[in-house]
Parts: C-alpha cells; sequence; structure tokens
C-alpha cells in the first residue's frame, strides 16, 4: 500500500464536526468525496491531514480556523441601508440572503442585526472562525499516471 502524496487522486468518507460535536457536514456513504492531493480542491488543512494515509487508515484531525475558513473579518461585515433592499425581502436574523456580484455569480450573507432603516450582514463563509474536527477514512489512494511528452527537438 502506498501513502498519499501530491498529486494522488484520494477517496475518502469523512465527517466534519465543531468542537461542540455538532456535525456541520459528512460524506454520503455511497458518494466518498475524490480529490486531488495538492490541487487545493479541499481546504488546506483537510488536504494536510490525508497526506501519509494508506488505504483502509482512519484519523480524527482538527483543522485549525487559520488552515480551514480563515478567521472572520470584520470587513466582510456590513450595515446597509433597508432602501438599497428589493421590496418584501424577509429579515430574520440569523437568517441567510443571496446576493449577486457584479460578475453575476452568487453568495450568501448572514442577516446579524435588522433596524427600522437597517440591515447588518456578515458576508464571512458560516464556519470562519472555527477550528474543525474531521473524522477520515481513507477508502483509495491513486498514484496519477504521469503525463507522456514527446521529446524536446
Amino acid at each position: 500500500m502506498f501513502p498519499a502524496v501530491l498529486g494522488d487522486i484520494v477517496k475518502v468518507n469523512y465527517t466534519g464536526k465543531l468542537a461542540t460535536g455538532e456535525v456541520f457536514d459528512a460524506s454520503p456513504e455511497d458518494r466518498p468525496l475524490q480529490f486531488e492531493v495538492g490541487k487545493n480542491e479541499v481546504i488546506p488543512g483537510f488536504e494536510q491531514a490525508v497526506l501519509g494515509m494508506v488505504m483502509g487508515e482512519k484519523r480524527t484531525v482538527v483543522v485549525t480556523a487559520d488552515q480551514a475558513y480563515g478567521q472572520k473579518l470584520p470587513e466582510k461585515i456590513d450595515e446597509v441601508e433597508l432602501s438599497i433592499l428589493p421590496e418584501g425581502v424577509e429579515l430574520t436574523v440569523g437568517g441567510k440572503l443571496e446576493v449577486t456580484r457584479a460578475d453575476g455569480s452568487l453568495f450568501y450573507v448572514e442577516v446579524l442585526a435588522v433596524t427600522e432603516t437597517t440591515v447588518t450582514l456578515d458576508g464571512n463563509h458560516p464556519l470562519a472562525g472555527k477550528d474543525l474536527i474531521f473524522d477520515i477514512d481513507m477508502l483509495e489512494v491513486t498514484k496519477k499516471p504521469k503525463a507522456d511528452f514527446p521529446p524536446v527537438q
């Protein structure tokens, strides 16, 4: 059995928990997570955690906030006038709003507070500022085939 290294394609089942024990994510048993190690397809701390694992190995790791979704950034929290929001938007503290960027892409913000004239919105990732605990079960490690390049002439 070969340990996972950069460039390998791995298949894992995982459960992600907060320090409270609350599960925030898990791979479905019938659809494990597959990714190429080193290609930044998952958070950095998760990628680091699978390095060196072999097929059949199980591991529990703590991924610190700086290796997950980063710290909560105050500049991503903004108070905006209600008058700029579309009419009829439902605002509930703790609720989410879908926002369209100038390039047409979508992201979500959390409603932190609502007054008669303003709403405070948090654009940080919901897991920002949190250390994450992952139970990882390595199902498969596949060596990525080396590309065959024609000789340089």
